[in-house]
């Protein structure tokens, strides 16, 4: 495979893992404390439901816009995306922004379904509601990632294997622990993947500008796939760098608050 497809493969199978911890997370929350028949039921119905927008919206971007409109749309749609998840990865690099604590993801959905009362019925509603959010959410994001990445590279496949082996794994361990993956890195690959997806994001937006050209056809760019490399270390050499400045900039604030407090 090419590197571009490694790639591929690589950005679809961290969001995936990052994507399913989460939603397993709330799962296991709801299944140990409210049932597991009334939550198996809400990850079924979301399992539904994915495939249904799975099918809606790959259908509709593949057959409504051309090949250069289509690398323009999901190409700054992913870039958008990623910025979200380098974002926060920037913030909690820095210190600005608590790391995301698996364990305490576990106990807060814990406690708030233990506080929720009984439903008297069947079905544990408020156990199949969670479950139901958490998975679709956090299944919604990994969608995007496969269909973007799978068409906007013209192989699906790669990117649908990334994601089916990353949930696989998830869901085994899963299983066999019977606990929240609190060792997985999640926040380290969360900055990964928000490199991933701006670098593919911005190769991709930059490509479909070709649709703004006489011929429509795609622009291509310096050495071709060896552009998302150059790409990648641009966007992780300005990360590093907002890490260290953002902390420096948040601390004048800081330090003036005794000031003005001393003068009134």
């Amino acid at each position: 495979m090419s590197g571009a497809t490694w790639g591929l493969v690589g950005a679809a199978f961290l969001a995936s893992v990052v994507e399913f911890v989460e939603a397993l997370t709330i799962v296991l929350a709801m299944g140990m404390t409210r049932g597991w028949r009334s939550t198996l039921a809400g990850v079924a119905a979301a399992v539904v439901a994915l495939i249904g927008f799975t099918a809606v919206a790959g259908y509709a971007l593949s057959s409504w816009l051309p090949e250069s409109a289509l690398q323009i749309v999901v190409g700054t749609l992913l870039l958008i995306f990623g910025l979200q998840w380098l974002r926060k990865a920037i913030l909690r690099s820095s210190g600005l922004k608590s790391l995301h604590d698996e364990e305490e993801e576990y106990r807060a959905q814990t406690e708030a379904a233990r506080q929720a009362g009984a439903t008297g019925t069947r079905l544990d509603s408020f156990a199949f509601v969670v479950a139901f959010k958490g998975v679709f959410l956090e299944g919604v994001e990994v969608v995007f990632i496969v269909i973007t990445f799978g068409l906007s590279a013209d192989n699906m496949p790669a990117a649908v294997a990334g994601a089916s082996i990353g949930g696989a794994l998830v869901l085994i361990a899963g299983v066999a622990l019977h606990r929240p993956l609190t060792t997985v890195p999640e926040n380290t690959l969360k900055y990964g993947v928000g490199l991933l997806l701006a670098s593919f994001g911005t190769f991709w937006a930059v490509e479909g500008l070709g649709v703004f050209m006489d011929d429509h056809e795609s622009l291509e760019w310096p050495g071709s796939d060896l552009a998302i490399v150059a790409l990648l270390v641009v966007w992780f050499v300005l990360s590093r760098v907002l890490v260290s400045v953002l902390p420096n900039l948040k601390r004048p604030a800081v330090d003036l608050q005794p000031q003005e407090e001393s003068v009134r």
